[in-house]
């Protein structure tokens, strides 16, 4: 199996492997490097082609190389496009016929090889889940970085674990937690063993319990183009998208019993509540279920005898809900009281970036970068006007002066010696000063928030499921511990 380029993008980029084209801050477009040589339906003679607004990036200029690469733009052949060759100057009893059907066509397979531009480059990156949600398809509201490396901490979610996901949408969580409980592939071999027991011998290998996302969308196109970009993306053992309405089905596996034996739970619905009664470790009875106020009521509750629930039935379970609206969330916390949640909290996330500068005023600041060119006092405001008179009455004289002199050029070159200072020398000359200056420790800091960071505001509920505590569980601790 391919090493997903997300997990393991490897030193260089590779043919039929994601990467990302940084562009500029927040600016990344996703592509494919294809390096199949051109044929009649390609638009260019170089194969194919990343058009920018820094210019065209043939994908053969793009494999095989370093990750982080600058990539200079090329020249293409567009005189290819529709199947017609670029045509060649008349020459001699050529007619225009045979010129046209002389084109430089390149129907037979032929590649060119793509020549640098003058301007323009971008920087060839890897795929990561931090800069896959900047560049993704946007099919419904994503969630942020900032938001689910947040939500991932909170649920403890680590190598090994089972993550489900409900309302996967455009899939940024997706990657993110794909990452975060991988710790290889289904069919390699079973994680060595750390220790020895006391007496030397190995103890035989256990199989390890691989990390997997269990992604569920109720929406089936979104679906769809989920399960195909994690197809692209190398993750199919890692995640399983499923389309389903968690809500009435749930979020076990037929085919699979065994699975998800979720460890953590994210749930990302307008209606967290409804699909909470099947996130149990029993089966419920009919009160229970009529009392946590379902879009549809149940009459009859699942026989305990053929309730098989989704939790891990060995490790606590942790659950975070993701509402925008506070009415969401209450309803959320009384469902959760009313199921046995316990640890219930809510946490609302508002990043800001903060911009921290120093800025100086005064006169003597003209021209220097992050100064400020007004008065600070009133003795530097008159200081400034009469500075502006002087300049004034310096440029009135100068006029006056060159009038003089043009009746006698001989004396051109004295008067000019005497003419008042230009802004280009006053700036050059503040500038020089300012290499003396320790600018660092003078004028003032100030801070600002940015709002160009990214991020969806809404309320995030977090809960622990204990595990379940069986008769047998408490007679083998009162044994081993009296």
């Amino acid at each position: 199996m391919a090493p997903s380029p997300f997990l393991d993008p490897g030193p260089t980029s590779s043919a039929n492997s994601l990467a990302l084209l940084h562009l500029k801050r927040d600016m990344l477009i996703p592509t494919v490097l294809d390096n199949a040589p051109p044929t009649s339906e390609t638009d260019y003679a170089e194969g194919k082609v990343a058009n920018t607004r820094f210019g065209s990036f043939p994908h053969s200029t793009l494999i095989d190389q370093p990750w982080g690469s600058q990539i200079l733009a090329s020249n293409v052949d567009t005189g290819s496009r529709g199947g017609r060759g670029k045509k060649r100057k008349r020459e001699g009893g050529d007619t225009p016929k045979d010129v046209e059907g002389d084109g430089e066509d390149f129907k037979g397979g032929k590649s060119q090889a793509a020549e640098a531009a003058k301007s323009g480059f971008i920087h060839l990156v890897p795929p990561t889940p931090e800069a896959w949600t900047i560049s993704l398809p946007h099919r419904t509201q994503v969630v942020y970085t900032p938001d689910y490396s947040y939500i991932l901490q909170k649920l403890r979610a680590r190598p090994g674990d089972h993550i489900i996901e409900a309302g996967a949408g455009s899939g940024s969580f997706t990657h993110a937690a794909a990452r975060a409980v991988f710790n290889g592939y289904p069919d390699a071999e079973a994680a060595p063993v750390e220790s020895l027991p006391a007496n030397g011998t190995s103890p035989p290998k256990k199989p390890a319990r691989r990390g997997k996302v269990y992604s569920f969308e109720f929406h089936e196109p979104r679906a769809v183009q989920l399960t195909s970009e994690i197809a692209e993306h190398g993750l199919s053992s890692v995640v399983r998208v499923t389309n389903r309405d968690v809500y009435n089905e749930g979020f076990c596996l037929p085919e699979s019993p065994s699975e998800p034996a979720a460890d953590c739970i994210f749930l990302d619905l307008p209606a967290p509540w409804l699909a909470l009664k099947h996130l149990t470790r029993t089966a419920l009875s009919t009160p229970t279920l009529n009392s946590l106020k379902s879009s549809t009521p149940h009459t009859t509750s699942t026989p305990a005898a053929t309730f098989t629930s989704p939790l891990n039935p060995k490790s606590t379970t942790r659950i975070c809900t993701f509402s925008p609206c506070i009415e969401q969330v209450q309803r959320t916390i009384t469902a959760m009281r009313q199921l046995g949640w316990v640890e219930i909290t809510m946490s609302e996330l508002q990043h800001h970036r903060i911009d921290v500068r120093r800025e100086r005023v005064g006169l003597a600041e003209e021209g220097l970068r992050g100064a400020n060119a007004s008065a600070a006092t009133v003795e530097e405001a008159v200081k400034k006007l009469r500075e502006v008179e002087g300049r004034f009455k310096a440029f009135h004289n100068s006029q006056k002066d060159e009038e003089d002199d043009s009746k006698d050029k001989s004396k051109e070159g004295s008067s000019k010696g005497k003419r008042k200072m230009t802004k280009q020398q006053r700036l050059e000359s503040i500038q020089a000063a300012a290499e003396s200056r320790n600018l660092f420790k003078e004028g003032r800091l100030l801070h600002r928030t940015e709002p160009e960071l990214k991020t969806h505001t809404s309320y995030l509920v977090f809960a622990v499921l204990p595990r379940q505590w069986t008769k047998g569980d408490e007679e083998r601790c009162r044994k081993k511990w009296g």
